[in-house]
């Protein structure tokens, strides 16, 4: 048998000892927050309504308040009351695609190109494992010059030399390449579909296949990847029905993971000029989809914190559980330039930030600065 709400809220709380101070009682709340949350309770999702509704909220909105309080309890209860923090390596900014939205682009003549070497690669990860990042992302444009041989050899080293779980964020490949980098050992995939509304997908991308990408999703679930996708808020005639069909669609799909961030406008581009997304909308947009996908690891997203890096730390309070930090060594970082004023998320202040909120980072890598810190005190 069921509890009743407000004791399934009593219990959410009970996880987390310091929330009940901080939180409304449920009688108070207005009937729009009672019908989501009664709903989540008896069905550990929302439905498009619910989601309209909560992309809908304004900024002052006392429901978004509400809302978010639970959203952040869902996070405690489904995924635990810790922030994973995972490093990205941008291994290359090279491109062979124009999507109409990105710096990277092949047609883009200002940007310098770079390429990592192996061992670069390499070094970068076992630095992150000694961080105690519980995961390496590998990421770069749609390059070829980086041949299936060579990203399993990536794969393979890393893994040996770190232990750490491998994340693939590199465009479309082959069915097969993805299938080849799994049995190598990559444990994770993250492929953004950035809108599932067919019109706008095929208006900034050029030169790829709706289908297909949607069909790469699907067979790279099939393979045992713990699969990401994610979406892109603000883009050309995109609605809330638009937003709204992204987080369903992820849901549907069982996607584990989720990265969904603003547009932003980016030099020598088509859509330079478009208006940057809304971050408020992306806020809303996570609450919604801790919601909708309880259990989906949700990162709050650089291009957030290219708005405001406070925009980007009220994403944990909108529940997300995942920041990505740059371990990309700087002479290539500055390269790396998806889109304009990219932010640095650096590692030390990211973990520092983290604790001043009240979250906790994980265990892991709570371990590692706490061993760093006692080998720092037994030099002295």
């Amino acid at each position: 048998m069921k509890l009743q709400n407000h004791e399934i809220l009593k219990k959410l709380q009970s996880k987390v000892p310091h929330s009940p101070s901080q939180w409304a009682d449920y009688t108070n709340f207005s009937e729009k927050v009672k019908n989501i949350v009664n709903y989540f309770i008896s069905n550990e999702t929302i439905e498009k309504e619910h989601i309209i509704q909560i992309l809908s909220l304004n900024k002052h909105d006392k429901d978004r308040e509400e809302l978010f309080k639970v959203a952040n309890l869902i996070r405690k209860e489904y995924t635990g009351d810790y922030i994973n923090i995972k490093g990205v390596i941008e291994f290359s900014n090279y491109c062979k695609k124009n999507c109409y939205y990105c710096g990277l682009r092949a047609k883009n003549p200002i940007i310098q190109r770079y390429r990592m070497t192996p061992d670069e690669i390499i070094e970068v990860a076992n630095q992150a494992a000694i961080l105690g990042l519980d995961t390496i992302i590998l990421q770069s444009g749609e390059d070829d010059k980086y041949t299936d041989d060579d990203l399993i050899y990536l794969i393979k080293e890393i893994r040996k030399k770190t232990s750490l779980p491998v994340s693939l964020s590199i465009g479309e490949r082959s069915f097969s390449s993805y299938r080849k980098f799994r049995k190598a050992g990559a444990v994770r995939v993250l492929l953004k579909h950035e809108t599932i509304n067919k019109k706008i997908f095929k208006n900034i991308h050029p030169e790829k296949s709706y289908d297909n990408r949607i069909e790469l999703l699907r067979y790279m679930n099939t393979l045992g990847y713990v699969t990401g996708s994610g979406n892109i808020i603000g883009l050309p005639g995109q609605t809330l029905e638009d937003i709204a069909e992204d987080i369903l669609f992820m849901r549907n799909e069982n996607l584990r993971m989720i990265g969904m961030g603003p547009f932003i406008p980016t030099e020598n581009t088509p859509l330079k000029d478009h208006p940057r997304g809304s971050g408020e909308l992306t806020l809303n947009a996570y609450c919604a989809t801790r919601f909708c996908i309880p259990k989906a690891q949700i990162p709050t997203t650089t291009a957030l914190g290219t708005i405001s890096p406070d925009l980007q730390y009220q994403g944990f309070y909108a529940g997300c559980n995942v920041i990505m930090v740059n371990i990309t060594p700087e002479v290539y970082r500055k390269n790396y330039n998806i889109y304009d004023n990219k932010i640095k998320v650096e590692f030390y202040e990211t973990y520092e930030k983290i604790k001043q909120l009240g979250f906790s980072p994980s265990k892991i890598t709570q371990k590692r600065m706490e061993e760093k810190k006692n080998a720092s005190n037994i030099r002295l």
